[in-house]
């Protein structure tokens, strides 16, 4: 068994940064490892048309010390009623996706679209320029557990009438996503976060509740877990890592309303290599985190290299202010 591991510098493409005076520690730990990542648009205002874009990549830049390489890769929401032009003046400002919260589905989706019809133009504009279309695969009427499975109709209708555009599932946690994805067209793909791999509803609430698991969508059975895991373990192109690490300060995780999310940036590699070399897996973790996503997006391949050593560290209760996935349990291995 090697002591060390060396990988390519991944790609993440999914990541929350958040806002304000956080902004700076959570863009900074995330590029201690990370190559690229693909910056979730879900802020108050939202990143919803060229300027905003622009203005949220610079604030995020300016969290980087100058030797670093690491690049944030934008997206945009869309909101009702948004109009072709806007869509064209974001991929101009280097947008790679735009992004589609059903309303109330997630953190700061109040003002999402309720149906595709209410952002076809935008849609139909995507298309036409080749950007990638991420979706939050929750229909928010649906009960907690069932809203990725009910969001598939949806999908389908989606992938049906705009048929050359790319679409990315985004976190996955059902095993009837899973089989949904593999029978889709080439130009559906999906990510899968580290949380859904690792653990399951009773990790969250089978004894006493954890609010630092709770996130959307849900995690979910370990029959779904399973699915999950084979499908990244196969080494399918059509799924590759988007964290969707999510912080939230400790006062609100630890709240009688707990908002969605899991703080995984610090910990997501050292706990993925540690599930993939368990499972005998780790030929499948280079395209996962490193090859499927940059070859969906069509950018070119990560660049640089990650060194990891077999050292066992326990994680800390808290890091950047909120507490960490896998805080208080030891990872065998960990960035050098």
């Amino acid at each position: 068994m090697a002591d060390e591991l060396l990988l390519p510098k991944p790609d993440d493409f999914h990541v929350h940064f958040r806002q304000g005076e956080s902004l700076q520690n959570y863009v900074r730990s995330q590029a201690a490892w990370c190559g690229r990542a693909l910056v979730m648009p879900n802020t108050l205002p939202p990143i919803a048309d060229a300027a905003s874009l622009n203005k949220y990549r610079e604030k995020i830049t300016a969290c980087l010390p100058k030797s670093s390489d690491f690049i944030p890769l934008m997206s945009f929401k869309l909101l009702a009623g948004m109009d072709a032009a806007t869509v064209k003046a974001c991929v101009a400002s280097g947008a790679v996706a735009g992004k589609y919260y059903p309303a109330g589905a997630t953190t700061n989706a109040a003002d999402g679209p309720s149906s595709p019809e209410l952002v076809s133009e935008a849609l139909s504009a995507m298309e036409l320029v080749g950007i990638v279309l991420s979706i939050h695969g929750e229909d928010p009427d649906a009960p907690s557990l069932e809203r990725e499975t009910a969001f598939l109709p949806t999908l389908e209708k989606i992938l049906m009438r705009w048929p050359r555009l790319r679409i990315v599932l985004e976190h996955l946690s059902t095993k009837e996503a899973v089989d949904f994805v593999v029978s889709g067209p080439e130009r559906l793909a999906a990510t899968v976060t580290v949380h859904h791999l690792l653990f399951t509803i009773d990790d969250m609430m089978g004894g006493s509740l954890n609010p630092h698991l709770f996130c959307k969508p849900v995690i979910k059975s370990a029959a779904d877990r399973k699915a999950l895991r084979n499908a990244v373990f196969s080494g399918s192109p059509k799924f590759f890592f988007g964290s969707d690490s999510a912080p939230h300060g400790l006062a609100a995780k630890e709240s009688a309303h707990a908002p969605g999310g899991v703080y995984s940036s610090p910990t997501a590699i050292p706990a993925l290599v540690g599930l993939f070399e368990s499972e005998g897996a780790l030929k499948a973790l280079e395209p996962f985190i490193a090859r499927n996503g940059a070859t969906f997006y069509r950018l070119p391949a990560p660049r640089g290299s990650l060194r990891l050593l077999r050292k066992a560290w326990t994680v800390p209760g808290e890091i950047d202010g909120a507490v960490p996935m896998c805080a208080g349990t030891e990872l065998a291995w960990r960035l050098a």
